[in-house]
């Protein structure tokens, strides 16, 4: 691999749990290209993803900002003033791609800024407007809360056509074609930084018939419960069974994605560029089905969505499993930057946050209070108002007739300082929660009394909440009309969003 100017493959695997690999242990062969690959790279059991969903696990892999810093968030669901890796990569002559079928990894949410080619393989906005209109106008619906509920239903509507396409079959088609766009841009680029995202984890599973054959034999996807949110307000009940054959078709998607990954390892190699890229791959989160009595990725920040798989490939990094090492995915930004010797063009290299690096992660614990985040012990998740899925979770309970309480975890915005010893919730609307992760590791007990591990723990998320501004702050009740200018009132009018 060239030392200076290496090409950075970096994959997210969607939605995926760590124990749902065999590459981390499951009964089920549903890994074998990251087994395969865990022979030259290094893997990680102890990575934690900043947040349980998607947007600000992103903006946070290329920002190298945590979600208050970045700000892209449940609330504000748009990167705004913060400087991308991509931005740097392509500034510095690197050939940038950006390919995934996610809805929130668009222009629209500016989290793609800087790469040179773009395509998310999915439209949940108007394809025709203009990239910086399109994000403009978000960003406008995003910001104003008596027109929050046009973006939210913009985001309904994404999600029924995702659903509708993939109970069609359509939409396991589009990991292949993500694949072949990714295999057609690096083709004769060199250097490049190819960012590939593949969803076929995600809700809901329609894996391809082969796989359901291998993973889950006789199982009608359309026949299972595919709605997370009908069955965490009560309105659905799931057996054993069936969460047997909804992990059977998990399993199955993981494996389609897994043979996908395979083969576009397999066109570096034959083309002589597998030693000359530095390769990245992981979950953005994971998913929870039943744990906790909770299905799909909200309302919780417990470690079955937080502790996610990575494995690197570089020449700096021997080959093996690293079962105590806690690494952030936050990091990933500083290590592609050590690795590609790129100067950043926003948040600065921190060579103590690059995997690269012999000082990795030497630190003394949390950061003093009003201090940058020390890289050491404890890594940070943040999970902000759920504004989008309590909508939706609000419609579904109050068509079953069933009553929400208010001061419930689906209300509460959460924060969490974790070591792999121990883990402190800390909760808006309902009690904190701690664990002793070292025996405990399912978070099944909450600690009612002292302990000097979850008390270190706590004490660096209080230094980390200090510094990224302390108590959640309220949404502004503005009138959204008085700043809208004429262009935008006849854009919204157009589309039917105001009269």
């Amino acid at each position: 691999m060239s030392a200076a100017r290496p090409n950075v493959l970096f994959v997210v695997l969607d939605t995926v749990r760590k124990d749902r690999l065999s590459v981390y242990g499951h009964d089920e062969p549903t890994s074998p290209t990251l087994e395969a690959f865990a022979e030259e790279a290094r893997v990680y059991e102890e990575a934690v993803a900043p947040a349980p969903w998607t947007l600000p696990v992103h903006a946070s892999m290329f920002t190298g900002l945590y979600p208050s810093q970045h700000g892209a968030t449940q609330e504000t669901p748009y990167l705004e003033g913060a400087e991308t890796l991509a931005t740097a990569l392509s500034t510095a002559g690197y050939d940038t791609c950006c390919y995934s079928s996610n809805a929130w990894i668009t222009p629209y949410t500016r989290v793609t800024a800087g790469f040179d080619a773009q395509d998310n393989f999915f439209k949940a906005m108007p394809g025709w407007l203009p990239s910086h209109r399109l994000a403009s106008l978000w960003q406008f619906l995003n910001d104003h809360e008596r027109l929050r509920g046009l973006a939210d239903r913009i985001v309904a509507v994404g999600n029924a056509i995702h659903e509708r396409l993939a109970a069609g079959g359509s939409e396991a088609s589009k990991t292949p074609e993500v694949v072949d766009t990714t295999i057609d841009f690096i083709d004769g680029r060199e250097p490049f930084f190819a960012f590939v995202n593949l969803m076929d984890a995600h809700l809901p599973y329609h894996p391809p018939e082969e796989y359901v054959e291998q993973f889950a034999p006789g199982v009608d996807s359309e026949a299972v419960c595919q709605n997370s949110k009908a069955y965490n307000c009560g309105a659905t009940a799931i057996d054993d069974e069936e969460w047997a054959d909804i992990t059977g078709l998990y399993d199955a998607e993981i494996r389609h994605m897994d043979d996908a990954l395979g083969r576009l390892f397999g066109h570096l190699r034959e083309t002589g560029r597998w030693e000359d890229t530095m390769v990245i791959v992981c979950a953005d989160h994971g998913e929870l089905h039943g744990q906790h009595d909770l299905y799909g990725h909200e309302f919780n920040v417990y470690d079955d969505l937080v502790n996610v798989p990575l494995l690197v490939k570089h020449p700096d990094l021997a080959p093996g499993r690293d079962e105590t090492t806690q690494v952030e995915l936050v990091d990933l930004y500083h290590t592609i930057l050590d690795a590609t010797g790129v100067e950043a063009a926003g948040e600065p290299l921190d060579r103590r946050r690059s995997l690269l690096d012999v000082s990795y992660r030497v630190g003394t614990g949390g950061p003093a209070a009003g201090a940058a985040p020390a890289p050491g012990e404890t890594a940070f998740v943040e999970y902000h108002r759920p504004i989008v899925e309590l909508n939706q979770l609000e419609s579904i309970a109050a068509d079953a007739g069933i009553d929400l309480d208010a001061d419930s975890r689906f209300y509460s915005r959460m924060r969490a300082g974790r070591r792999p010893d121990a883990k402190y919730i800390r909760n808006e609307r309902i009690p904190d929660e701690a664990y002793r992760l070292d025996r405990d590791p399912g978070e099944t007990e909450v600690l009612d009394g002292e302990d000097g591990a979850v008390a270190a723990v706590e004490a660096d998320l209080a230094a980390f909440e200090s510094h990224v501004g302390g108590e959640w702050g309220d949404v502004s009740a503005a009138d959204p009309l008085a700043d809208m200018d004429a262009a935008t009132k006849d854009r919204l009018r157009d589309l039917g969003y105001v009269e």
